[in-house]
């Protein structure tokens, strides 16, 4: 990944983009000139949805948010809009570039309270920034609710008032909006519901922060990233032309008996849909005939009695990584094979029930993953998630997914990919990333099987752990968007090639 591409990417928390506006107005950009930018910026997306004699209710607020909505009021009427504007507090309390940018407004300021959202064809909402550290109260709360009620279209300023711009997170009212118009760089809660889901289009303005003072030798230093192609496509395995099939990597997937056979299975063949040249199955004898069964012809299968012979079973095949949890029991037998894979050199990925049994033994959660010379991945969803961080200090909901997601990637040494309709992906270095593709789609069973058998088919082919997991989720998301709804899990490894396919066009 490039540098360019790096900042780029950059998902900048509250105070990286306070320290941002603070590099560019040392550097010699007043910062009334961004608040005008901004403002135009708001006033621009505004015009695109509203035409000139249409009715514009900005609501402004008591700080830098507000001066952006002050500055949009002016250019909408200097467009032929009819602006009303109202601002929460008083006026003479304004201070810095926000005072300087309501000097600049000539029209009425009406008070909250006095303002019926309804009346207006569209809203501004310029109430409150990212960095908001309260819920929403009293006066401002009922208007909040005025305007989420009165259906009209809301563009708002940053993010939707309410939401909080590192955590996605609301606590209390906050605006729903049809578009946020936001600086410079995404903020994680853009992306992280339920703030994602408030934002509507988001629609990221430039306003003269030039990157190279932003991200200069000393400044910001950006760790979480939108997951992008162009995050992981340089660390994409290049095969050469004469690879041979354990060149491209060998995949195992641990299976438990007859009553789990499925899922395993759709790890494997994610596996090698994903570009794996061998994909094995290791069960308990007595499922053995029951994968050898089943297609695809390609997927092979072996069985081991315990887990001395499954682990020998690993060492035999030249695996390139390993695939443990899905449909793998929950027994003292099951609980065996995720110690042997544990203690294991094998890159591994860890899901479904493999997450059961690492929540039950605390000493592999917080010490053995790590050093294991080989990557490990834990793939858990919310309620895995929770299990394996029960009763430990730091990992509340109103933290917030990434910072969690994070915290335990660092606790456990592994990256965690803590799955959901805005997956984070998170490596023990403290680079994150959080992901956009994905469709409701996805919520159905086998999935989960489908994006571990892909992570492990990438990690067999050489990709590094972060990046392999990246791939692996955005692909997973954009083969969930394309099939759309009716999709099982069955459908998600056959629509791999075709993807894979678009990157070497």
């Amino acid at each position: 990944m490039t540098e360019e591409t790096r900042t780029d990417l950059a998902l900048l928390s509250v105070a990286e983009m306070a320290a941002a506006d603070a590099f560019a107005i040392a550097s010699g950009t007043p910062g009334i000139a961004l608040m005008e930018q901004a403002g135009r910026a708001v006033a621009d997306a505004v015009t695109r949805r509203a035409r000139p004699g249409q009715r514009v209710l900005v609501l402004c607020g008591p700080g830098n948010n507000g001066g952006d909505g002050f500055v949009a009021g002016r250019i909408l009427a200097e467009r032929g809009c009819h602006v009303a504007l109202a601002l929460a507090g008083a006026r003479a309390a304004l201070s810095g570039d926000a005072a300087l940018a309501a000097a600049r407004w000539t029209g009425p300021i009406a008070a909250i309270t006095d303002v019926d959202p309804a009346q207006h064809d569209l809203v501004v909402d310029a109430l409150f920034g990212a960095g908001l550290g309260r819920p929403i109260a009293g006066d401002i709360a009922a208007l909040v609710e005025r305007v989420n009620a009165s259906a009209r279209p809301v563009v708002a300023v940053d993010v939707p008032s309410g939401v909080h711009g590192d955590t996605g997170l609301v606590d209390g009212p906050a605006v729903r909006a049809d578009e946020t118009v936001t600086f410079f760089r995404l903020k994680p809660g853009h992306l992280l519901h339920p703030g994602r889901a408030l934002c509507g289009v988001v629609t990221l303005a430039d306003i003269g922060i030039r990157p190279d003072i932003a991200f200069g030798v000393g400044r910001i230093a950006p760790s979480v990233f939108r997951n992008d192609p162009a995050l992981w496509r340089s660390a994409r395995p290049d095969h050469a032309p004469n690879v041979h099939k354990y060149g491209r990597g060998a995949v195992a997937v641990a299976a438990g008996g007859l009553a789990g056979v499925g899922a395993p299975r759709l790890g494997a063949r994610a596996a090698l849909r994903i570009g794996a040249g061998l994909a094995t199955i290791i069960c308990r004898p007595e499922a053995l005939a029951a994968h050898a069964a089943r297609g695809p012809d390609a997927l092979m299968q072996m069985a081991a009695a315990d887990a001395g012979a499954f682990a020998a079973a690993l060492s035999a095949r030249k695996i390139g990584a390993l695939l443990i949890g899905p449909a793998l029991g929950l027994d003292a037998e099951a609980r065996s094979w995720v110690a042997a894979a544990v203690d294991g050199d094998w890159p591994c990925v860890f899901d479904a029930d493999a997450l059961t049994h690492i929540a039950a033994d605390r000493a592999v959660l917080a010490g053995r993953l790590g050093p294991r010379a080989g990557p490990a991945v834990l793939t858990p969803h919310e309620g895995e998630f929770s299990r394996l961080v029960a009763g430990l200090a730091g990992y509340e909901a109103e933290r917030g997914k990434l910072a969690r997601a994070r915290q335990a990637a660092q606790l456990t040494g592994a990256v965690v990919v803590l799955k959901g309709p805005d997956t984070v992906i998170a490596a023990p270095d403290g680079r994150a990333a959080v992901n956009a593709t994905g469709s409701p789609a996805l919520a159905t069973a086998g999935a989960g099987d489908v994006l571990g058998g892909m992570v492990a088919g990438l990690l067999a082919q050489g990709t590094p752990a972060f990046e392999a997991a990246c791939a692996a989720v955005w692909l997973h998301g954009r083969a969930g968007e394309r099939l759309g709804l009716g999709l099982i899990a069955d459908d998600l490894p056959e629509a791999l090639p075709g993807l894979l396919a678009a990157f070497d066009r």
